[in-house]
């Protein structure tokens, strides 16, 4: 089967695409098919998986299939989509956000990284530290590009916008979904004990509970309680927080709370840059290469190390790095950086050309 000729406006399919990493992906280069109507009169899911791609075949509407998480997706599955994939010259790109699984055990993410090391796909890490971790993993180093997370906050969307007006006391954020790797519960303890100033708030905007966060341990029944019990802590519920809706809850606080156990890098510690946000944040996974790659033109996070030590050690590791953000809050006032978002626009116009050179199969 021949190849489909790289050419301006390559199709491109992310697998899945609602996030904000997938969706800022926005080029002359390139086009977004999810969500759009194929030449069959269907419309690409934005949560399309591997099934309903094969479902639509032959697979001649699209140029790149561009994978994110493979945590979701049956591995036999996985791997005829790869085939399918080869035989109709569409160039696969996967992006390693995590060099750990989100959902299921290590060795079928292994199992899963390993199948896309063999398919020869063309990879992509955020970090240099991910790519050593990778490389440990699979006994081998991919061949991967780096190209790093860029903003989550797009800088013409800031344009006209400023932080409200910090009244008497210091505003936290935190919001995200109810994951394994976050630890949202002791950290709205920790700050609703630990916080004794009456006019500090804390804004939770969460993603739509699923009934396994009632269930097997979960942790939305206590968290809901401990809520209740703080009037200065504020619950927000929506089905998938949207970009505008997480930039408007950043631009009412001061600091973005961050209590990460695990994980390999954040797009909520780049929205912290974006928005001037204080980053409270746990030292783990390739975060501090993120800050490194900024540094000079970022506020250094206020780190916490969960590293090591025993578990029950965690909270006041926390509960003290938390009392030394309050103090920086006490000691300027915080407004956008004008120069730093100059600087994403520069660098999210790199990020795009990287990618158009990925895609077009120039590794």
């Amino acid at each position: 089967m021949t190849a489909v000729p790289r050419s301006k406006g390559m199709r491109v399919v992310h697998l899945p695409a609602r996030t904000p990493y997938a969706w800022k992906l926005q080029s002359r280069d390139f086009r977004i098919l999810n969500g759009t109507e194929i030449p069959s009169g269907e419309t690409v899911p934005t949560t399309v998986s591997a099934d309903w791609l094969l479902e639509h075949g032959p697979l001649t509407w699209l140029d790149v299939l561009h994978l994110h998480h493979i945590d979701f997706e049956d591995v036999a599955t996985l791997e005829r989509l790869l085939d399918a994939c080869l035989g109709y010259g569409v160039n696969v790109v996967f992006t390693a956000h995590d060099t750990r699984p989100m959902v299921g055990k290590a060795e079928g993410f292994v199992e899963r990284l390993r199948l896309l090391r063999s398919a020869e796909v063309s990879w992509v890490c955020l970090t240099e530290g991910s790519v050593t971790k990778l490389t440990e993993i699979l006994g081998e180093r991919p061949n991967a590009a780096v190209i790093p997370h860029g903003y989550v906050a797009a800088p013409e969307s800031l344009a006209d916008l400023e932080r409200e007006s910090r009244g008497l006391g210091a505003r936290y954020l935190m919001f995200g979904a109810s994951r394994a790797s976050r630890d949202q519960l002791s950290t709205m303890a920790n700050w609703s004990l630990g916080i004794a100033d009456p006019h500090s708030a804390l804004h939770v905007l969460l993603r739509a509970f699923s009934p396994a966060d009632f269930t097997d341990g979960g942790s939305a029944a206590p968290l809901l309680e401990m809520a209740g019990r703080d009037p200065r802590i504020r619950l927000t519920m929506r089905p998938y927080p949207t970009d505008e809706e997480v930039i408007r809850a950043g631009l009412a606080a001061d600091a973005l709370l961050l209590p990460y156990l695990w994980g390999s890098h954040s797009g909520q510690l780049e929205l912290a840059f974006d928005l001037n946000l204080l980053p409270v944040c746990s030292l783990t996974g390739h975060l501090p290469e993120q800050y490194e790659r900024h540094k000079g033109l970022v506020e250094e996070p206020e780190w916490f190390d969960w590293s090591q030590g025993h578990p029950n050690l965690f909270g006041e590791k926390f509960l003290t790095t938390l009392e030394k953000a309050a103090t920086r809050l006490d000691s300027k006032p915080r407004r956008l950086d004008r120069e730093f978002l100059d600087y994403r626009a520069q660098e999210h116009r790199t990020i795009l050309d990287d990618y158009a050179r990925v895609y077009g199969g120039d590794r």
